[in-house]
């Protein structure tokens, strides 16, 4: 296990917060990651989006710390770990999520991925058989934002370079990540819920997309550059190769094209699926709801 940080950022959700030292293509990555609990490991994963954090599984992680010992992560770009220019795609991810669960865990664990962290952890599963020992799918996307309203690949890279330039690329994110934009996009996508969506909360959200650094992982997910799978027939043929059990979390209200793959998903023999309230950000809006449809599964003696 890696030595606690010497300043240790503020506990998310009063777990021990600690920093991953990774690198990529020899540039230092500062990974921060909670822990919480006690008993078998359990590694969750916030979605990716332009406000990820651990936060948004803090309260989801808190109820499970009564049975596991729960590790959450922000994802390189994302939260308190660096947000460095890099060119942010799958590999990186993949990379660093095999890295680390090498790293910090020395068994096989439960895994808990909300959005498009899905298609990371089923890569893996397929490629390293005796990672994991469960799978939960929360809400599970595999293509970002702009791929799913159709744009082109050259359309996507367009947009993704003008982000990453140094002026108006700031301006532009800027724009897309007002309190006012920020609240919208949740109301449309990701809580069902608006009296949840107070002027702290959105406060809270606006903040994490305001830190240096920040549009270069934000750019690369919204565009798909960090897309894990690109078709629908290559998300479920992972699945679909896997010999540990999976279950998938649906929120009643999620966006049509998202729900319409999940439901797909659900249909696979083997695959365990529920249907909850709430859309792409259930997690973080039900954590209670959520907390007890998985809580049976992941105990469950196979």
């Amino acid at each position: 296990m890696i030595d606690t940080i010497k300043n240790p950022t503020i506990s998310a959700f009063g777990g021990i917060v600690q920093e991953y030292p990774w690198s990529w293509q020899n540039q230092p990555v500062r990974v921060v990651y909670e822990t919480i609990g006690q008993g078998s490991p359990l590694l969750l994963l916030p979605a990716f989006s332009s406000v990820s954090t651990r936060g948004e599984v803090g309260e989801l992680a808190t109820l499970l710390a009564a049975h596991f010992q729960v590790t959450a992560i922000d994802w390189p770009g994302f939260g308190e770990s660096s947000r460095l220019s890099l060119d942010y795609n799958s590999a990186i991810y993949q990379q660093f999520l095999a890295d680390f669960v090498k790293s910090i865990f020395n068994t096989p664990i439960n895994v808990v991925a909300a959005g498009h962290a899905t298609g990371y952890v089923l890569k893996l599963a397929v490629n390293q058989p005796d990672i994991f020992s469960k799978i939960v799918l929360l809400a599970p996307t595999w293509r970002g934002p702009l791929p799913t309203m159709g744009a082109s690949q050259q359309i996507a890279g367009i947009v993704r370079g003008l982000v990453r330039s140094p002026i108006l690329g700031q301006a532009l994110y800027k724009l897309n990540t007002t309190p006012s934009f920020l609240s919208w996009m949740y109301s449309r996508h990701v809580f069902t819920d608006a009296a949840k969506l107070t002027p702290d909360f959105i406060t809270q959200k606006w903040q994490s997309t305001q830190q240096p650094g920040a549009r270069f992982a934000s750019a690369a997910f919204v565009t798909g550059n960090i897309d894990p799978i690109h078709s629908q027939s290559e998300f479920l043929s992972l699945v679909q190769s896997l010999s540990i059990p999976v279950m998938a979390v649906i929120g009643k209200s999620s966006p049509p094209k998202s729900r319409q793959e999940m439901d797909v998903l659900a249909a696979l023999p083997g695959v365990n699926s529920v249907v909850v309230p709430g859309s792409l950000g259930l997690h973080e809006e039900y954590p209670t709801v959520v907390f007890e449809v998985i809580l049976p599964f992941l105990t469950k003696i196979c």
